[in-house]
């Protein structure tokens, strides 16, 4: 499952995000409403957890621009305001849930099950592009009647590919995403990987799906003539 925590205290928001991922969540982060936007509407997530009073765009005015492009993301909203006027108007702009700082982190996690057995039934674990099926459940990746072996970080980065294909993905944007702060490797890794990726994936299957985008990054899409 992945998350999106939108936080601008850096600690509150590196804590939450460390806690989050012990707990076995998928987990990006950011400190403003601008770049939750970007995260948004170029990524795919379960949950959204939205600090309300956010630098450069404010997380009431994120939920309502996100609803308005028909964006049904669960989000659940962070703030130190606990009026019932406070609530209302976070629950009318569009969001699925309200959690009062400071709050217990126990909480945190029954609320976010609760939003996402919400929607479990609308949720799919296989997503697909051309013949190449990847269950994200089960790790099992297909193209067409072909099972194809991946090795864990194999799976990340074709996991991330597709849950953003037709996305073009920096190779720092993947490398980020991937390897987050803890990797200390060459800047080639990622040119690495996705070759790995390529030789399994494209190799002996048409049409291909990796496809390099010069001076911009990766992209897995169908390429029209």
């Amino acid at each position: 499952m992945r998350i999106l925590m939108v936080e601008d205290e850096i600690d509150l928001n590196n804590i939450i995000s460390k806690r989050l991922k012990q707990a076995g969540y998928n987990v990006d982060s950011c400190l403003d409403g601008r770049e939750a936007l970007d995260y948004i509407f170029t990524g795919e997530y379960d949950v959204i957890l939205l600090d309300i009073m956010l630098p450069e765009l404010d997380g009431l005015s994120v939920v309502k621009k996100i609803r308005k492009k028909q964006d049904k993301t669960k989000v659940l909203l962070l703030t130190a305001k606990d009026s019932i006027e406070d609530r209302v108007m976070g629950l009318d702009c569009g969001a699925d849930d309200y959690l009062v700082k400071p709050f217990a982190f126990e909480e945190l996690l029954a609320r976010i099950r609760v939003m996402t057995r919400r929607s479990t039934d609308a949720v799919t674990n296989i997503y697909k592009v051309a013949d190449l099926s990847v269950d994200i459940k089960s790790h099992i990746v297909k193209r067409g009647d072909t099972v194809i072996s991946l090795s864990s970080k194999e799976f990340a980065l074709l996991e991330y590919m597709i849950h953003n294909q037709g996305v073009v993905l920096s190779r720092s944007k993947i490398e980020q995403k991937l390897w987050n702060f803890d990797y200390e490797g060459g800047s080639n890794v990622i040119d690495v990987y996705i070759r790995y990726l390529r030789k399994k994936i494209d190799q002996n299957f048409e049409p291909k799906l990796i496809h390099t985008v010069r001076g911009a990054g990766y992209v897995l899409r169908v390429e029209t003539s």
